[in-house]
């Protein structure tokens, strides 16, 4: 594991260029996405917005083309639920290379009942794991063509305290909304470690990175509207929260840094500095329970089969 020595050669207010590069960010529309499209857009990069509702992904490249003079950003459809129309989304980018993607969509449940994806999978683990999954599989060769490609998955530090169940991936025997998305979420970041190793293991001149957000509420998310409007109320209740906690384009500086920062390398887990929760990116400790190899090879096999080869 890198130590966090160069981390003081990062300034996020004057990030590197990266003009003639290309980035695409899923669930780019909304959210942390949304952030980290604006924050790279800033770089004179071309940003692809990859959303499954194009009127939400229109809102987002006005807003960030009217914050960003000059942005390179435009949106392509993107339905991770849907594994059948990955392949076709892949062939819309247009583009001969990618120097890096963003896996950052999801979604997040709050009350059952358990859903279910086009594919018959638990709409959340199906989505979150699962369609980023078989998206990496197809965004492989444009990844290769660029000279240092980055995968930066995009987990939560709700999985900190999740443990997965291998024998109920897609929570059949035991559903429970909150549960079930911080089990997606490790997922999500059991693949980032693990295919950083895989790819290592192949020579690849690709990397993947992993971060999480720390604690990214709305009510500290400064406006960007019709994207998210925050109310002066709100503003006002979630004053105490922001000792421990930031905002979503707070949140999305780890996700940002993992694609920009020379010094970042792949197999790092990349998160906030204070507790965690809130405060500029820093390396971490991959967490002990995600280090696990043979978890990690275990899921990987028991996704492959689920997307029905659809991975890597």
């Amino acid at each position: 594991m890198t130590s966090t020595s160069a981390a003081p050669s990062w300034n996020r207010r004057r990030p590197p260029r990266a003009d003639g590069r290309v980035f695409l960010v899923t669930g780019g529309n909304a959210g942390i996405g949304y952030f980290v499209a604006e924050q790279l857009s800033a770089t004179g990069a071309t940003v692809v917005l990859g959303s499954r509702n194009p009127a939400k992904a229109e809102a987002a490249t006005a807003s960030i083309r009217a914050r960003v003079p000059g942005a390179r950003v435009r949106a392509v459809r993107l339905d991770l639920a849907d594994l059948s129309s990955l392949g076709t989304a892949v062939e819309s980018l247009g583009v001969e290379r990618l120097d890096a993607v963003v896996h950052n969509a999801g979604v997040a449940l709050d009350d059952p009942p358990r859903r279910e994806t086009a594919d018959g999978h638990e709409l959340m683990f199906g989505t979150n794991h699962l369609g980023h999954f078989a998206l990496t599989r197809w965004l492989m060769p444009l990844l290769s063509a660029a000279p240092a490609a980055r995968v930066v998955t995009m987990g939560s530090f709700a999985a900190k305290s999740e443990r997965l169940d291998l024998d109920d991936l897609q929570s059949r025997k035991d559903y429970r909304p909150k549960r079930t998305y911080g089990r997606s979420k490790l997922a999500q970041m059991y693949f980032g470690v693990e295919l950083d190793r895989r790819l290592r293991a192949r020579g690849s001149t690709v990397a993947s990175v992993v971060v999480h957000p720390g604690g990214a509420l709305d009510s500290l998310t400064p406006s960007r509207p019709p994207v998210h409007v925050r109310t002066a109320g709100a503003r006002l209740g979630a004053a105490p929260a922001a000792l421990l906690l930031q905002g979503k384009h707070a949140g999305a500086r780890s996700a940002v840094r993992a694609v920009l920062d020379p010094a970042v390398r792949g197999g790092q887990l990349w998160g906030p500095r204070v507790f965690g929760l809130r405060g500029e990116p820093r390396s971490e400790p991959v967490w002990n329970h995600l280090a696990d190899p043979s978890v990690a090879a275990r899921l990987w096999e028991a996704s492959r089969e689920l997307a029905g080869g659809r991975g890597l």
